[in-house]
């Protein structure tokens, strides 16, 4: 069953989102915004204007599905949002989770909630990274909580803004896109 929703949230995704690996990634002006998917929790990171580099930006707290897509919807409005990453937790060996047809159905939402571009863009190793950097910079463990997710988030654009500047000078930027 669970092949069969991500089956159909990839087909869904394919329709309502543009899924443009082959373009420039400064193509629509505006911030990127890098998410780490949670089904509790969703750590935001975003592009400077340029889409050069990410920060963290926040962590949120899902609530409903009308309260959530407010708080998407007032992102996009504020900070000039052109396009949403969203992280795809996926196995070492590539094969993908019930975590990933989760990620790909709330990309699926988030696309069809805010009517802006959604990529997946593979997360893997991005939480345990945001993990050891916390714990290197010995805050206490409320602290590394309350960053977690952001810094995660921020991991993963930052990934993704790389491998775009990669693509566009030619290097092979397939290893961390996934589109299906």
């Amino acid at each position: 069953m669970p092949n069969a929703i991500a089956a159909a949230a990839r087909a869904l995704l394919r329709q309502t989102a543009l899924c443009a690996y082959d373009r420039d990634v400064s193509s629509l002006p505006g911030r990127i915004v890098g998410i780490d998917y949670g089904t509790r929790r969703i750590g935001i990171a975003i592009s400077d204007p340029a889409q050069s580099f990410a920060s963290p930006f926040e962590n949120y707290t899902r609530r409903d599905e009308a309260a959530d897509g407010r708080r998407f919807r007032q992102l996009v409005e504020e900070e000039r949002v052109a396009r949403f990453v969203v992280g795809l937790p996926v196995h070492l060996d590539g094969r993908e989770s019930q975590k990933s047809g989760e990620a790909r159905q709330f990309a699926v939402w988030l696309a069809e909630a805010t009517g802006i571009v959604v990529e997946l863009f593979d997360e893997r190793f991005t939480t345990y990274e945001a993990e050891q950097f916390l714990a290197d910079a010995q805050l206490t463990k409320k602290k590394r909580k309350e960053r977690l997710d952001k810094l995660a988030a921020q991991i993963m654009l930052t990934a993704y803004l790389e491998s775009r500047r990669a693509g566009a000078s030619g290097a092979d930027s397939s290893t961390r896109g996934l589109d299906d």
